[in-house]
C-alpha cells in the first residue's frame, strides 16, 4: 500500500459486538482499494458503559479524529440527541446505524433499510408486493418495513410480541406512506395475516446462534409466499431452511448485512466500493467459525 494513501478510522459501537463481521468487511475492502482504513469496535460490555454513555463516546471519537461510526443495538435511537444533523431516511425512522463525522459535524444516517432493499431487489426481484406481513417491528423491523414500502409494498401487517411497538410502527408508517398501507398486531393475528399474503419477513433474533429455533409454526408457510430472514448468522436459518423445504423462495440475511457494509463505506469515505467484491469476502467470512451476531 503506497505511504500517501487515504486514511480513515472508524468503529462500531454497540453491546455484544465482538463477533461482528462488518469490521473485517469494511477492512478487506479498504485494502482492495488501497486505503488505509483501521475498524475498531467500541463495545460497550467491554468499556463497561451503559448505553446512554453513546453521547460520550461519540464527543471521545470525534476528539480522536475519527471519521465515522457504526451504531447497534442499543443505540440506534439513543445517539440521535447527539447529532447535528440526520439523513431524511434517518430522520423518518428515528433510527441511526451510520454517523458521518466531517467538517466539526456529526450527521446520521441508516443504512440498514437500503441494505434490505437492495438485498431484496437482487434476490426477490420479482417477488409480489400485494400483501406483506413483517414479524418483528424493533429497529431491524422499523428499517425493513420502510424498505417495503419505498419498494412499492401495497399493505403490510406488522406483527411483534410487543403489540404497542407494533401499533405505533404502523401508525409512524401511514403517516408516511399514507393511510392504507400499515396495519399493527399481536402474534395472535399472525396465521390470519399470513393467509392471503404474498410474502413474510423476519425481523427478530429467533435463527440466530444463541437463539435457535423457528419463529413461526412450520405449517403457515405455504408454497406460494416468499420468505425473507434478516439473521445472518448462520445464513442458513431454521425459517430460511424450513421455507425453502416446503416449496417457498426464500432470502437469507447475508445480502442485508452487506449492502448497509456497502452504503456505509461510501459514506465514510467518499469512495464507491465494490459489491460484488465485498459479497464474495462476506461469503468467506461468514463460513468461518460459528458465531453469535445480532440482528441489529
Amino acid at each position: 500500500m503506497a505511504s500517501g494513501a487515504r486514511s480513515f478510522l472508524v468503529g462500531l459501537v454497540g453491546t455484544g459486538i465482538g463477533p461482528s463481521l462488518t469490521p473485517p468487511l469494511h477492512e478487506r475492502e479498504a485494502d482492495e482499494l488501497g486505503l488505509r482504513y483501521l475498524y475498531q469496535r467500541l463495545d460497550l460490555d467491554r468499556l463497561e458503559r451503559p448505553a446512554g454513555a453513546i453521547g460520550e463516546i461519540l464527543a471521545a471519537a470525534r476528539l480522536a479524529g475519527y471519521d465515522g461510526l457504526n451504531v447497534t443495538h442499543p443505540c440506534k435511537q439513543l445517539v440521535l440527541d447527539h447529532l447535528d444533523e440526520l439523513s431524511p431516511d434517518a430522520a423518518a425512522l428515528g433510527a441511526v446505524n451510520t454517523v458521518v463525522l466531517r467538517g466539526g459535524r456529526a450527521v446520521g444516517h441508516n443504512t440498514d433499510w437500503s441494505g434490505f432493499a437492495r438485498a431484496f431487489d437482487r434476490g426477490l426481484p420479482d417477488a409480489a408486493l400485494g400483501r406483506v406481513v413483517l414479524l418483528g417491528a424493533g429497529g431491524a423491523g422499523a428499517a425493513v418495513a420502510h424498505a417495503l414500502l419505498t419498494l412499492g409494498a401495497r399493505q403490510l401487517t406488522i406483527v411483534d410480541v410487543d403489540v404497542q411497538r407494533a401499533v405505533e410502527l404502523a401508525g409512524a408508517l401511514r403517516a408516511r406512506f399514507g393511510a392504507d398501507r400499515a396495519t399493527g398486531g399481536n402474534l395472535a393475528t399472525l396465521a390470519v395475516a399470513l393467509q392471503d399474503a404474498d410474502g413474510l419477513v423476519h425481523a427478530t433474533p429467533t435463527g440466530m446462534a444463541a437463539h435457535p429455533g423457528l419463529p413461526l409454526p412450520a405449517g403457515l408457510l405455504r408454497p406460494e409466499l416468499w420468505v425473507a430472514d434478516i439473521v445472518y448468522r448462520p445464513l442458513e436459518t431454521e425459517l430460511v431452511r424450513t421455507a425453502r423445504e416446503r416449496g417457498c423462495r426464500v432470502l437469507d440475511g447475508g445480502g442485508m448485512a452487506v449492502f448497509q457494509a456497502v452504503d456505509a463505506f461510501r459514506l465514510f469515505t467518499g469512495v464507491e466500493p465494490d459489491a460484488e467484491r465485498m459479497l464474495a469476502h462476506f461469503t468467506t467470512l461468514v463460513a468461518g467459525p460459528e458465531r453469535n451476531v445480532r440482528v441489529s
